[in-house]
């Protein structure tokens, strides 16, 4: 029964993290405190030196936040599943077998927004991130997948997947 709760956890990890955001780019308030002899001169243009290009294919916005949606609800999916193995005091046998096969289903549900994508670098990371989903649904452990490989994707897809 420890592995299942176990389990539990990790997937309430991935789900937290598919939850979180990093805005303290925009939040004045989140900002490092500077005194005025030290602070460097504010920049009329705040994200110029790691600003992407302004061109992206139409797509881009909708497919990334397609994506963001179904990780998110994958994530959700995860969780449910190892907290009704606890509940039902699954094997850890059944359990393996329930996160494989949400993982699964995930895989395929990324991989058609890969293909729906325009842009040919995003379509190459989300095709790329299905390709770690296939693997989730193929190891030994989702669970120490998981914990592993899971929880580094939604951040990913925030760095990497934009308009």
């Amino acid at each position: 029964m420890t592995a299942l709760r176990a389990t539990a956890l990790v997937a309430l990890a991935a789900l937290a993290a598919g939850c979180q955001s990093d805005d303290t780019a925009d939040d004045p308030a989140a900002a490092p405190v500077t005194t005025a002899s030290t602070a460097p001169p504010a920049s009329t243009e705040p994200f110029a030196a790691t600003s992407t290009p302004a061109v992206t294919a139409a797509n881009t916005a909708e497919v990334c936040g397609e994506v963001d949606r179904l990780i998110l609800a994958g994530s959700k999916k995860l969780a449910a599943d190892s907290a009704e193995a606890t509940r039902d005091k699954a094997t850890a046998d059944e359990l393996n077998s329930r996160l494989k096969q949400t993982i699964a289903g995930l895989a395929g549900d990324v991989r058609e927004q890969a293909a729906r994508a325009e842009d040919p670098e995003i379509e190459k990371l989300i095709a790329d991130v299905a390709k770690q989903l296939d693997g989730g649904a193929k190891a030994a452990s989702p669970a120490k997948w998981m914990g592993d490989t899971f929880v580094d994707i939604p951040p990913r897809l925030a760095r990497e997947c934009h308009a």
